[in-house]
């Protein structure tokens, strides 16, 4: 008789699905929304020194959401590729992918570290040319820190998305929570000089922020090290393999696309609304921290969803992967419309965390609440998106993202600007997903045949 013992199949391939993704996805979530509440806490504490300085981090968003759509677009590639792999039983190639990823991030990081500072100074003055002087000095100082650091946040990215693809969200929630608590502590000690710590001011904000991102990336590596066991990282004989990154990229770059056009978006909408005042500009910069954690549980849900369809995909398991889809869509839709009864129903409490004035608070309670109406077909298109690309489809959640941010979004805001003034501007936002939902429904069809009922 053999002594050799089959393989232990991962556990997406037999645990209950519904039980599966909530194990997976309340660990994405819980991390999730402490990095949200740190990157909140960043802007509170930013906007006790004055609303100029909120405005310039408002400023720096679109930036860090292209540092973010580089390194998390990557990552999306490698995740979905790795576990296709793990459910093929290929273990070669998953390692093969998991220290491509490794690599691919180390270079990212080191672009942005050269673009710093060449780029900075000119993306802020595109956004806030009439601004006053000092929005441009903070933006420029906020800015040029956060990208010239953008290890951290590539690094830590990557450590944790491969901890998601092999099941172990539970763990990348401990790299998280301890980078957003150093962050959350430093964040008031460095900007208003506690505890014989100089007084730094907006510099500060960028130096927590940046040095949380790093502590959470050595945290992460040596978990994967540790931990991951399905994942061996060594760069022993390595050499990039230019297939394997065209694969990465087949899924990747519509990812990276779809969260890099939200920072055309951003850029562009600090365009239109500074045309009004860089009050609007706060504002603006306001929802976009607040919503973070509501779109983040949505987001957590996507990132179990993706591993759990891919794997299930490549075991040629249909009914797991329709079930994941399905509750996948449930559990988007209930998470997100806590977040929109919020911005029905206290958007001025929301806009006072932030040391609203009364002006804020004129033109950022009639924006929070029309904005709060999109958010239900907003978390549908999230949960599709994440579907399509782990069923190797991401193209077409590239199409919808383009759709919806620049041919429907950005033109509907300066129309509205232009013919109706300030507060029309942010029906935009339910204009634009609506056409996504249209969009997403037509795509997810025609990949399901395609795909899905022919396994």
């Amino acid at each position: 008789m053999s002594n050799t013992t089959a393989p232990t199949e991962n556990i997406m391939g037999t645990a209950p699905v519904g039980k599966l993704l909530m194990k997976m996805a309340l660990p994405i979530i819980a991390s999730m929304l402490v990095q949200a509440l740190y990157n909140i806490v960043d802007s509170v504490f930013v906007a006790q020194i004055n609303e100029y300085a909120l405005t310039a981090v408002s400023l720096a968003f679109p930036l860090q959401n292209i540092i973010i759509a580089a390194a998390s677009g990557t990552m999306v590639g490698v995740n979905a590729l790795l576990s296709r792999y793990l459910g093929e039983r290929r273990k070669k190639e998953v390692d093969s992918v998991a220290i491509h990823g490794v690599f691919l991030s180390i270079v990212i990081s080191v672009i942005f570290l050269i673009l710093a500072f060449i780029i900075v100074d000119p993306f802020v003055s595109a956004q806030s040319e009439a601004a006053d002087p000092l929005i441009h000095e903070y933006g420029v100082t906020y800015m040029t820190i956060c990208c010239a650091m953008s290890i951290g946040i590539c690094m830590e990215t990557c450590f944790e998305r491969l901890l998601n693809s092999t099941g172990k969200t539970n763990l990348t929630m401990i790299s998280q929570m301890i980078g957003a608590g150093f962050n959350i502590a430093f964040d008031p000690i460095l900007i208003f000089g506690l505890l014989g710590f100089p007084k730094m001011g907006v510099t500060g904000a960028a130096v927590a922020t940046v040095t949380g991102q790093c502590l959470a990336a050595v945290i992460a590596f040596f978990l994967n090290k540790r931990k991951n066991t399905e994942i061996t990282l060594s760069f022993k004989g390595f050499r990039p393999d230019g297939s394997m990154i065209k694969r990465i990229y087949q899924i990747g770059v519509p990812s990276i696309i779809m969260v890099g056009i939200s920072s055309i978006m951003s850029f562009a909408m600090n365009v239109i609304l500074n045309s009004f005042s860089s009050t609007a500009v706060a504002v603006f910069g306001v929802y976009f921290k607040i919503s973070s954690i509501i779109y983040f549980p949505v987001f957590g849900v996507g990132s179990a969803v993706i591993p759990i369809v891919a794997y299930n995909y490549g075991a040629r398991k249909k009914e797991r992967v329709k079930r994941a889809v399905f509750v996948g869509n449930v559990a988007s839709m209930c998470f997100i419309l806590v977040g929109a009864v919020l911005f029905w129903t206290i958007p001025d409490k929301i806009l006072l965390l932030f040391n609203a004035s009364e002006n804020m608070l004129e033109i950022g309670v009639p924006a929070l609440r029309i904005i709060g109406i999109s958010f239900l077909a907003a978390g549908y298109c999230i949960n599709i998106s994440s579907v399509l690309q782990a069923l190797g489809s991401a193209f077409y959640s590239m199409i919808v993202s383009i759709c919806r941010q620049l041919v429907v979004l950005l033109p509907a805001a300066w129309i509205l600007a232009h013919f109706f003034g300030l507060q029309a501007v942010w029906w935009c936002y339910p204009i634009a997903e609506v056409s996504a939902v249209v969009l997403n429904i037509i795509f997810y069809r025609k990949v399901y045949r395609e795909k899905v009922a022919v396994l």
